[in-house]
């Protein structure tokens, strides 16, 4: 008789535990569900990854702008005498119409990889410009001088091909003085789409003091790889945006929600040139 209920105990207990497991698969599948929807649904500028490459879907449309990045890092005892080269090398580029490019920005780091230049390229007209602009200085004897030259100060060079974010606002020549500091994200594959929709809607908590600059993610060179281009007055006022950043509400939510999407970041902080649009 007490083995019969202590039988019936345990298959009473057993069906219970599985109900609540069941139960809580349940609520957990349907609060994660609701729980995205509703906070998804926040988002401006919401893409569908699965439509069409993330180009296309994070690009700005009405343009049709490639940017080319470069980082060049030079001798130390040469830093000066590079900086003059290649100011007086864009300075023709600029003057010159045929060439379908402007130089951004240029800058030398300040706190990052040391006796380090990098400069920001914009071509309008995409790809076709690229192509037409290299093939003209492959065939400008100046130019090519200037590149063995230039050959001479460097230690090692690298760059990428990449598009402006279309939610971010256009780098457009600023007085200064001002420092930048660049940010780097490595994303993990498969999450820029992710990427763009949240800072579609966080990049209106940094607009107030005008710091955001510009946005672009990498199409060519490493991949997966989203700059950030920020502008301060000085260090001070640098951290002074950035804390105020964390009292608007929806700003925590952000960085929740895209610092898992990380594989790798870097801040660079740089000064501009005497010859950079972005001072």
């Amino acid at each position: 008789m007490a083995t019969s209920r202590h039988t019936s105990v345990w298959c009473k207990g057993q069906m219970l535990y599985r109900y609540s497991v069941n139960l809580h698969q349940v609520t957990r599948r349907f609060s994660e569900s609701s729980d995205k929807g509703w906070f998804r649904s926040l988002f401006v500028h919401k893409v569908d990854a699965r439509k069409d490459a993330h180009s296309n879907l994070l690009s700005k449309k009405e343009t049709s702008n490639l940017y080319k990045i470069q980082f060049h890092n030079v001798k130390p005892e040469c830093l000066e005498a590079y900086n003059s080269l290649e100011a007086e090398v864009q300075n023709r580029l600029h003057q010159d119409q045929d060439y379908p490019c402007e130089v951004v920005g240029s800058w030398n780091t300040w706190y990052g990889e040391q006796d380090q230049a990098v400069h920001l390229w914009r071509y309008r007209g995409g790809y076709p410009a690229l192509t037409e602009c290299l093939k003209k200085l492959n065939n400008n004897k100046e130019y090519l001088e200037f590149q063995k030259e230039r050959a001479k100060m460097l230690v090692s060079r690298r760059n990428q091909l990449l598009l402006e974010f279309s939610f971010w606002n256009e780098p457009l020549p600023r007085p200064g003085p001002s420092i930048y500091e660049m940010r780097t994200y490595n994303l993990k594959p498969g999450t820029m789409i992710e990427w763009g929709n949240h800072w579609a809607r966080a990049i209106q908590y940094r607009q107030e003091n005008n710091e955001a600059v510009g946005g672009f993610f990498s199409q060519i060179g490493d991949l997966y790889v989203v700059y950030h281009l920020w502008a301060y007055g000085s260090l001070q006022s640098r951290e002074e945006t950035r804390n105020s950043a964390w009292l608007k509400e929806g700003w925590d939510a952000n960085v929740h929600y895209t610092v898992p999407l990380i594989r790798s970041m870097e801040s660079r902080i740089m000064i501009p040139t005497t010859s950079s649009p972005l001072q």
